[in-house]
């Protein structure tokens, strides 16, 4: 009984790295529906996206899908696409889109668990429920974890906030041309072809 609460985390000290999970107990969750994040060792819940989300991340990754086959560049992966971008304590984040190059892949395979690190772009649709420190903090991670470029899609304002380390973000609407830069070579679309 004491082991058990010397390992108990307290409202004064931070959590133990006996109470932390890793990418391996992610990966052993039940798959009753419900979706994980890990955030530093612990289990994030992500209730399912609302059915507007849903079609603008669809939008965006279907119309990213088809200039990168085309193209022969990577793969674009779905929502449910686990990258692991942190160790000890482990992170595993899913964005709503995302794009792991050739080179990448040729590198480290199609794996069947985790991709370990970050994608080259990463896609975040903004729930109605999301904060923008939450948002913020998801972009800071990629970036650190070895991102090129994100995109934050806000359905609210209907624009689309392009970041890159090292370099201010830019923020498009309307009409503004969002394009894959040297990270997705000859993708454009226009911001409003995504909310249309």
């Amino acid at each position: 009984m004491a082991n058990m609460e010397l390992n108990q985390p307290t409202p004064t000290s931070p959590a133990t790295q006996h109470s932390l999970l890793t990418a391996d107990d992610l990966a052993k969750q039940p798959n009753d529906g419900t979706r994980y994040e890990l955030v530093k060792g612990v289990l994030q819940k992500m209730p399912p996206a609302g059915f507007a989300h849903g079609i603008y991340a669809a939008e965006i990754g279907s119309r990213l899908n088809v200039h990168v086959k085309a193209h022969q560049l990577g793969y674009v992966c779905g929502a449910e696409t686990g990258f692991k971008i942190a160790q000890n304590p482990d992170t595993v984040r899913a964005p709503d889109a995302a794009f792991v190059c050739q080179s990448s892949i040729e590198q480290q395979g199609i794996v069947r668990g985790y991709w370990e690190g970050a994608p080259d772009l990463a896609i975040e649709v903004i729930s109605p429920n999301d904060t923008y420190a939450e948002v913020a903090e998801k972009v800071d991670e990629w970036l650190t974890a070895g991102c090129a470029m994100v995109w934050v899609i806000n359905p609210r304002r209907e624009t689309v906030e392009v970041y890159r380390a090292n370099a201010d973000f830019v923020l498009l609407h309307g009409t503004d041309t969002l394009d894959g830069g040297d990270v997705v070579e000859g993708f454009q679309c226009r911001v409003q072809d995504i909310f249309a």
